[in-house]
C-alpha cells in the first residue's frame, strides 16, 4: 500500500514534492484541512442568504461582466457555465506529470479555507490525484492572470462530468469514468467555479517540473563539466577557493568546492601541464554554472511561496468576516522566474556547448574530432553541430514572454503576464539542456579516453556506469542511438535530495 501524505498548512518544499512524486505517495486532507473548508463553506452558505448586494463570483457574472447580478437559483448554473466557457484550450496536450502536480497545487490552495468550496469537490480532486486520473488539459489558452482559466478550466470539466480523462493509459470520456467509480458529477456551489479556475496552478506546476530538472542539471552540468575538463588535460587552479571567497557569490563558491570535490585523488588533474590557462568555458565553470544555480535557487523560493499560498478570487477571511476581490491569481511573480529560470538554463547550455567544441577542435592532446582516424573518419564533427542547434533555439526561447501583456476581457484584464507562455518555453529550455548536456557526456567521456592515467574514483565510476551504456566510438556510426540514449542515462541517475536542493 502507498504511504500517505497529508495535505495540511505545512509548506510543500521541493524535497517533499520530489518524495510524493517517486514513492508515488497518495493525498490525504489533515483533519485541521477538512475541517478550514467546510467551515468557509458553511460561512459562505449563510452569508449569500443573509445579504443581496452583489459579491463579485459569488452571485455575478466574471470578468467584464462583474456588474451583472445573478439570481439565487441560478448559481449552479452560473459556476457550471464558468467552467464550460472556459474550457477554450488549443495546442499540445499538457503531460500527464504536470497534470498531477496541477491537481496537487489546487488542492493544497483549496485547503486553506479562504476559497469556498464544497469538501466534496476537494476530496473529488484528490481522489483524481490517487487513483491516476488525467484530466485532458491543453497548453494554450491562458494569459497568465486571471490565473490560468483555460487550464484549469479543463482540469475542472471532468468534475462536473464533461471532458476527457486518462485512465490506465487509455483516454475515455468522464461520463465513461463516472460510471466506473459510481460516482455522481459534482454539483457546483456559489464561488466554486471561479475557485478552481482562478489560481496559478498551471504556471505553477509547470514551474514546479522545471525547477525538478533543473537542480538536478544544474548538478550534472558541474559532473559533466568536470568529465570535459579533466578529458581537456585542464587545470585545477581555478577551482581555488581563495579567488572564490575573494567574490563570494554563493552559487560560484559552490561550484568550484563540487568540482574540487569530483576531482579528489585524480591522477589528471595532478600531472604537470604545458598549458598556462584554460579556455573560459572549462575556467569559468564556477562563475558560469554559480550565476545559474543562484538564478535556480531564487526562482524556487518564489514558486515554494506560490504553491503554498491561495491565489484565487475572491478570497474568504471567515473570522474576519471579511469577502475581499484583489488580484492573488496574476501570475506575475511566476513569470519573471519562469523567464529567469529560461535564461540560467540557456547560459548552462551555451557554455557545455562551448566545451564539447573545444573537445573536437585537435588541441592539447586529443585527435581532430576524436576518433584515431579523422578524415575517413567524421567522428564527433555533427553531434557538436546538434548541440550547437539545440543551443541557438534556446537562446530563442529565452526570449522574454513576461514583457508581454495584451488586453483582455473588454479591458477589465488590461494587465496580464503571459506566464504560461513563459512555463511552455521554459520546459523546452530544460528538455533541451539535457540534450546538449547528454552530447558534452557522449563527448567528453570519449576525449577522456585518450588520457594518459585516471580520473578520481568519483569521475571514473561515472564513466564506467556510462560505458555500459555507450561504448568507445573507434568508427564512424549512427550517433543519434548515442545520443538518446545518453540523455536516457542522465534521466536514470540518481541523486542525493541533499545534493540537489541542499
Amino acid at each position: 500500500m502507498n504511504a500517505l501524505h497529508y495535505i495540511d498548512s505545512l509548506p510543500l518544499d521541493l524535497s517533499k514534492i520530489k518524495e510524493i512524486i517517486s514513492l508515488d505517495k497518495k493525498l490525504a486532507l489533515s483533519d485541521a484541512a477538512i475541517q478550514r473548508i467546510k467551515k468557509c463553506r458553511s460561512y459562505l452558505d449563510t452569508k449569500t442568504k443573509s445579504i443581496s448586494k452583489p459579491i463579485y463570483g459569488i452571485n455575478t457574472g466574471f470578468g467584464a461582466l462583474y456588474n451583472v447580478k445573478i439570481n439565487d437559483n441560478n448559481l449552479q448554473k452560473l459556476q457550471e457555465n464558468l467552467v464550460m466557457s472556459h474550457a477554450c484550450g488549443t495546442g499540445d496536450e499538457v503531460p500527464n506529470e504536470i497534470v498531477k502536480l496541477m491537481i496537487l497545487f489546487k488542492i493544497k490552495s483549496l485547503s486553506y479555507g479562504h476559497s469556498g468550496v464544497q469538501l466534496a469537490t476537494v476530496k473529488r480532486l484528490i481522489e483524481f490525484y490517487n487513483n491516476d486520473i488525467i484530466p485532458v488539459i491543453y497548453t494554450q489558452g491562458s494569459l497568465g492572470a486571471s490565473g490560468d482559466l483555460s487550464p484549469l478550466a479543463h482540469m475542472s470539466l471532468p468534475l462536473i462530468g464533461l471532458g476527457e480523462v486518462y485512465y490506465k493509459g487509455n483516454k475515455i470520456a468522464t461520463k465513461e469514468l463516472l460510471e466506473i467509480f459510481s460516482w455522481d458529477k459534482i454539483n457546483l456551489q456559489s464561488k466554486e467555479g471561479l475557485a478552481l479556475l482562478n489560481g496559478t496552478q498551471f504556471m505553477s506546476a509547470y514551474g514546479i517540473h522545471c525547477l525538478l530538472k533543473s537542480h538536478k542539471l544544474s548538478y550534472l552540468s558541474d559532473v559533466i563539466g568536470t568529465i570535459s575538463l579533466e578529458g581537456f588535460d585542464g587545470r585545477i587552479e581555478p577551482f581555488n577557493e581563495l579567488i572564490h571567497f575573494a567574490r563570494p557569490h554563493n552559487g560560484q563558491i559552490k561550484t568550484a568546492q563540487r568540482i574540487k570535490d569530483l576531482l579528489e585523488e585524480s591522477e589528471l588533474i595532478s600531472q604537470e601541464k604545458q598549458h598556462v590557462q584554460d579556455p573560459y568555458s572549462f575556467r569559468c565553470m564556477p562563475q558560469v554554472h554559480g550565476a545559474s544555480k543562484d538564478a535556480i535557487r531564487f526562482v524556487t523560493k518564489t514558486f515554494l511561496t506560490e504553491i503554498n499560498s491561495v491565489t484565487d478570487n475572491p478570497n474568504i477571511f471567515v473570522d474576519e468576516d471579511e469577502i475581499i476581490s484583489g488580484g492573488n491569481f496574476h501570475g506575475q511573480p511566476l513569470a519573471l522566474g519562469l523567464d529567469f529560470l529560461a535564461i540560467a538554463l540557456s547560459e548552462l547550455g551555451n557554455i557545455s556547448e562551448r566545451r564539447t567544441y573545444q573537445l573536437v577542435s585537435g588541441h592539447r592532446h586529443l585527435p581532430p574530432f576524436l576518433v584515431a582516424n579523422p578524415g575517413l573518419n567524421s567522428g564527433f564533427m555533427i553531434p557538436q553541430y546538434t548541440a550547437a542547434s539545440i543551443v541557438s533555439q534556446n537562446k530563442q526561447y529565452a526570449t522574454p514572454a513576461s514583457v508581454d501583456s495584451i488586453e483582455s476581457s473588454n479591458g477589465q484584464e488590461d494587465h496580464v503576464s503571459m506566464g504560461a507562455n513563459a512555463a511552455t518555453k521554459c520546459k523546452k529550455v530544460v528538455d533541451n539542456l539535457q540534450t546538449i548536456l547528454a552530447i558534452e557526456l557522449f563527448t567528453g567521456s570519449q576525449a577522456l579516453s585518450f588520457s594518459n592515467g585516471k580520473s578520481s574514483p568519483f569521475i571514473e565510476s561515472i564513466v564506467s556506469m556510462y560505458r555500459q551504456e555507450v561504448t568507445i566510438v573507434e568508427e564512424d556510426r549512427v550517433m543519434r542511438n548515442d545520443i538518446v540514449i545518453s540523455s536516457e542515462f542522465i534521466t536514470s541517475l540518481e541523486i542525493d535530495s541533499f545534493e540537489l536542493f541542499g
